[in-house]
């Protein structure tokens, strides 16, 4: 259980890092890049990944 949520927890921190980046100063154009796509796409299959654990035990 404990592990289901900090992969969620971890998911959810890399999707909004990842779409927020310009505005916190990560990003070196404004618009959405391939590499901020890509982090948000992998944080929300990250956080899947925990929501599945957490409903399946």
């Amino acid at each position: 259980m404990r592990n289901s949520v900090i992969l969620l927890v971890l998911g959810v921190l890399l999707l909004l890092v990842s779409l927020a980046a310009d505005a916190i100063g990560l990003g070196p154009s404004p618009g959405l890049g391939w590499k901020q796509i890509l982090g948000a796409v992998v944080g929300v299959a990250v956080a899947a990944i925990g929501i599945y654990r957490m409903r399946r035990s």
